[in-house]
């Protein structure tokens, strides 16, 4: 199978550049001007660009367990529409994926039903540490902790487990920071004052700046002492950002930091007209907050960009505070609101790429993803950066069928996906076949 996209403006690495492009297979084959190959298709890319396709470190997807909320099905499904051809699923589903055999059984449903590729986190607890030992670096991008019981019961909170787990495997550990005995008495307090229908606009007061802090500064330190590669997921507050470093390239880096999309996007002042729908843990904190998290972001602070994707019923998400869940819908929509930032002048298209395709690659090393390069996996997004649409409930492909976004008018659009060489997304029209493979990675000392 020959694909051969003509005239495209490629980004990669830092550079952007008019070429042709032949994909054979699942391989990119040649990237060169004025290619004449016969082709199975021939797409014309005149005007359009092509970025490698986004990689989503942190999504969750709700299977198995979850499934009235979403699954891998309905999600990367949405994940492909949104330029997205890999992600990676934490393990707070039901049960909890804290065991190798529970691990392997969520990989099994993958290979089934997954239009991405696809890789599991190994959670940790605070008991299964042998378990967790357990897990091949080769084929398993990382072990999750929750440093703050986010989701579940997977709370992390022995200081000699974590000590164990952070002196004892080299594989990248990925952390939830957030303090919970601050959280506690936040919630505690405005309890007192209003019983469980708490305003959500204090949301960010009762998983506050000090909670973050608290509990990233601790995972941060532990880190040091012990040489473990921690990456901290969803950073949300100004003062974190001093946290860590941009001296040295990403490769280098043992210590590493991400941000989401709606850290970047929201603050505190759209609690009153989105009400619960914009509830995340970590909240969506302050502009002081936000733009410090940008600051970050272009100066290099930030490694990479992601969604935390976590779908919820609308029924879920209407009900009063301390019982409306945490998390919403974002994979199909995280490269356009990307996209929109570089319309407004905010971030330039190759650092776009650099935070969503190149960033994840190399820090999970992701074997022959995450760039356009000849030998590389065909995972390519073709968008149209002059398209105006508005989200509604009717282009929605959320399982959840609602999103924070609904009612955003966006001005790029995705017009197809490629993963592994196949054509999976095409201006609206999705492959009937899945062609998502299990992300593998290269394993080194350190």
């Amino acid at each position: 199978m020959k694909t051969l996209i003509k005239n495209v403006n490629i980004v990669n690495e830092g550079k952007t550049f008019e070429s042709d492009i032949l994909i054979e297979n699942d391989l990119i084959s040649k990237i060169a001007i004025g290619i004449s190959e016969d082709a199975d298709q021939i797409i014309d890319g005149s005007g359009k660009y092509l970025l490698p396709g986004v990689i989503d470190d942190q999504v969750h997807f709700r299977e198995p367990g979850l499934t009235h909320k979403g699954d891998i099905e309905s999600e990367s499904r949405a994940a492909i529409a949104g330029g997205i051809t890999s992600f990676i699923d934490q393990p707070n589903t039901v049960p909890n994926a804290v065991t190798q055999e529970l691990l392997a059984d969520k990989y099994v449903i993958a290979s089934q039903k997954a239009y991405a590729n696809y890789g599991f986190m190994m959670g940790g607890t605070n008991d299964n540490l042998e378990e967790v030992l357990k897990t091949n670096p080769r084929n398993v991008p990382g072990i999750k902790l929750f440093l703050g019981s986010s989701t579940g019961n997977m709370l992390v909170d022995n200081p000699e487990t974590l000590e164990n787990i952070f002196s004892n495997t080299k594989m990248l550990i990925a952390v939830h920071c957030e303090d919970e005995a601050t959280i506690r008495a936040n919630t505690q307090k405005y309890m007192d004052e209003y019983g469980d229908d708490i305003p959500v606009k204090f949301h960010h007061l009762i998983r506050s700046e000090e909670a973050c802090y608290k509990s990233s500064s601790k995972a941060i330190e532990l880190a040091q002492k012990t040489g473990a590669r921690l990456h901290v997921f969803h950073l949300s507050t100004a003062k974190e950002m001093e946290l860590f470093r941009n001296d040295i390239p990403l490769k280098d880096k043992k210590i590493t930091a991400e941000v989401c999309v709606h850290h970047l996007t929201f603050t505190n002042e759209d609690y009153e007209t989105k009400g619960g729908l914009i509830k995340w843990n970590p909240a969506v904190k302050t502009q002081k907050d936000k733009d410090a998290l940008w600051e970050a972001l272009l100066d290099d602070r930030i490694d990479v960009i992601a969604t935390d994707h976590a779908p919820h019923t609308a029924e879920e998400k209407n009900n009063v505070y301390t019982k409306c869940p945490s998390g919403a819908p974002l994979v199909q929509h995280s490269l356009v609101v990307m996209l929109e930032n570089y319309k407004n002048g905010k971030i330039s298209l190759e650092k776009i790429v650099e935070k969503m395709s190149h960033n994840p690659a190399i820090l999970f090393r992701v074997e022959k993803r995450g760039f356009v390069k000849e030998g590389y996996k065909a995972d390519l997004v073709l968008v149209d950066l002059n398209a105006d649409w508005t989200v509604s409930k009717d282009n929605l492909l959320y399982k959840c069928g609602w999103s924070p976004l609904e009612g955003s008018n966006f001005h790029t659009k995705v017009t197809h996906t490629f993963v592994n060489g196949h054509l999976v997304y095409d201006n609206g029209t999705i492959a009937e076949e899945k062609f998502g493979e299990r992300l593998l990675f290269e394993v080194q000392e350190g």
